[in-house]
């Protein structure tokens, strides 16, 4: 009788087994097995990447004032949605319709054509909602450095234009193999520049655009706006972490053979490693430089290291990976104070962590991997550089001057939560 039940379910695994096929099989076994891990890689990927929306919520909410936490909450489920809505609407055709070596895609909704989908080696499907989840990252690096001052409508509308026009755009040049992948042999295994710098290069024309919370700056006096919940802000670096390991696994984009499986292996390993070297780094460096471990940019150093891996997580050895992890660190321990000296106020430290890691990552991505060159990395990072803060500073420019891109004094003074919600984040607290 258990014989009777487990026969179906031993023949069901066996028929995944190359050169194992009945006569009803469409495909050779072999290529379906490729299809079904290549398939679930990508779904599995995509969810673990998706859950890094809810770990970058958190570690903004921690480190926002809590007059402002469930505004933030909310920004951040918008930023989803609308890159959800984005990448169907134009995103996808503009990253994968361009032509070779072309700069732009074509305006298109994306829909299945799983026609032929073992001969395709994967779902269609499963690559748009993998590259969806990545567009939704982007969005939420923005979310977290202009938090406390920005409208909710300017940063829908910004969102919107980020998701499926800037970014696409981008992404098209390398990994849609257009300009940069032709003709400079750009490469970004995970979008270290791509995804990361590209928000990075969005917040940062934002926050000059803007300005700084009010209070911030008084002089060159800095005046430290502290956070509501450094725990729920660990637990959102954690979750980041965790997530990580879809971001960059994910991306070898198959997982049906044993050099793809042992390729993902290697990847989150390195994708670990870098993420430890970031956090010692950063807490050798605030111990030497405060006298005292700073945990908030111990947190960013994690995601700084992350960061700086991002574009090359293959080949390093895993000593390697830990010193381009701990660079990452150190960027991110050095890029906020800088950041205050400039009077550009990044709430959560998202510009240090994947701007300038994002660039840190990409550079270093040459001393690894032998197929890609300094000189083309170093116009990838220009190219996305120039034209992804041009365009966000042009579109932060017209909302502040047609519906105004932030709140008003009194508005932000009383919080967010109030002013844009009508209600509070922690409303038992509300008349301590």
């Amino acid at each position: 009788m258990r014989f009777s039940r487990i026969l179906p379910a031993l023949t069901a695994v066996l028929a995944l087994t190359p050169g194992f096929a009945s006569a009803q099989d469409v495909a050779p076994a072999s290529e379906t097995s490729v299809f079904v891990f290549n398939t679930l890689l990508l779904f599995f990927c995509g969810m673990v990447v998706m859950f890094m929306t809810a770990g970058f919520c958190m570690l903004e909410v921690g480190l926002v004032r809590s007059k402002n936490a469930a505004a933030i909450c909310l920004k951040n489920v918008a930023a989803y949605a609308v890159a959800s809505i984005m990448i169907w609407l134009v995103g996808y055709h503009l990253i994968y319709g361009v032509e070779p070596g072309g700069f732009l895609g074509s305006f298109a909704l994306w829909s299945p054509k799983d026609i032929d989908p073992v001969g395709k080696g994967v779902a269609s499907g499963a690559d748009f909602f993998f590259q969806l989840v990545f567009v939704a990252t982007v969005a939420s690096i923005v979310s977290g450095a202009l938090a406390e001052r920005v409208k909710l409508i300017a940063f829908i509308i910004f969102t919107a234009a980020l998701t499926g026009l800037v970014y696409p755009i981008v992404a098209s040049w390398d990994w849609g193999k257009g300009y940069l992948d032709a003709q400079w042999r750009f490469s970004d295994f995970a979008g270290a520049t791509l995804v990361h710098s590209t928000g990075g290069w969005a917040a940062l024309a934002g926050a000059l655009v803007i300005g700084p919370r009010r209070g911030k700056y008084n002089g060159r006096r800095v005046t430290p706006l502290p956070g509501s919940n450094v725990p729920l802000s660990t637990l959102g670096a954690f979750i980041l972490w965790f997530g990580w390991f879809g971001f960059n696994g994910g991306s070898q984009l198959a997982l049906g053979s044993v050099s793809d499986a042992i390729a993902v292996a290697t990847v989150i390993v390195n994708t670990n490693m870098a993420a430890a070297g970031g956090v010692m780094a950063a807490i050798i460096m605030t111990a030497m430089i405060y006298k005292r471990v700073d945990l908030t940019i111990v947190l960013n150093g994690a995601i700084g290291g992350l960061v700086s891996i991002t574009a090359e997580p293959l080949t390093p050895a895993i000593w390697q990976a830990i010193l381009i992890g701990a660079m990452g660190g150190v960027i991110v321990t050095v890029g906020v104070p800088i950041l205050d000296r400039l009077k550009i106020d990044d709430v959560v430290g998202a510009i240090p962590a994947h701007l300038f890691c994002g660039i840190w990552g990409t550079l270093i991505a040459a001393w690894t991997n032998a197929d890609a060159s300094i000189g083309g990395q170093i116009v990838g990072v220009f190219m996305v550089g120039v034209f992804t803060f041009g365009m966000s500073a042009l579109l932060w420019v017209m909302l502040k001057y047609s519906i105004g891109a932030r709140v008003t004094a009194e508005q932000e003074i009383l919080g967010l939560d109030r002013a844009e919600l009508g209600l509070e984040a922690y409303p038992e607290f509300a008349g301590r």
